[in-house]
């Protein structure tokens, strides 16, 4: 702690009590100690909360991905709308719409789209038909124009967490958007 020493000096000769001097002496050793603190603890924190950056390769605009070419057994296809919904569809769309095996999710940590994709890479994986297995998965992103920023990025995120190698974000067609539009009424 800090310490105020007094020396008490005296006169050549005989001492008089009213003519004593004091020296004052602050020992500033703690605040030394706080400041060194202070400075470690910003430094630190600064260096933690710098922000991280996902790299988005987008394809040319000349090679587009046609849905139907892809192999159905590995195509999942997520579409994007506004309120943080998610319908989502395995393989083509005119079976899935024909069948009625389109599904809701939204972005929940244990029923959220995390989740499908694993089920999906799970199911992959257990059918033994595909060489490359759950790297095979092809997750289509297709955002509406109602969808946020914010939930494309968030299912970037899932791509990331999930390790899924193959995915595209395009524009949805006309009649999955037609499908979305009837389901909000």
């Amino acid at each position: 702690m800090a310490q105020i020493e007094n020396a008490a000096y005296q006169r050549q000769g005989k001492s008089f009590s009213h003519n004593k001097k004091q020296i004052l002496r602050i020992d500033m050793t703690p605040m030394v100690d706080l400041g060194f603190l202070l400075i470690t603890f910003f430094v630190f924190t600064t260096t933690i909360a710098t922000p991280s950056v996902t790299d988005l390769f987008m394809p040319d605009d000349q090679n587009i991905i046609d849905s139907s070419n892809l192999s159905e057994s590995l195509a999942l296809t997520v579409l994007l709308t506004d309120h943080n919904k998610i319908y989502y569809y395995y393989g083509n769309w005119k079976e899935a719409e024909k069948d009625g095996k389109i599904f809701e999710t939204g972005y929940s940590v244990y029923n959220g789209l995390g989740n499908i994709i694993r089920k999906k890479q799970r199911v992959i994986d257990e059918s033994g038909k595909f060489p490359d297995g759950r790297k095979g998965l092809m997750l289509l992103i297709k955002p509406t124009s109602q969808a946020a920023y914010r939930n494309v990025v968030d299912v970037v995120d899932e791509i990331l967490i999930n390790d899924v190698r193959k995915y595209a974000i395009i524009e949805p067609d006309k009649s999955e958007v037609g499908w979305i539009n009837i389901r909000k009424n």
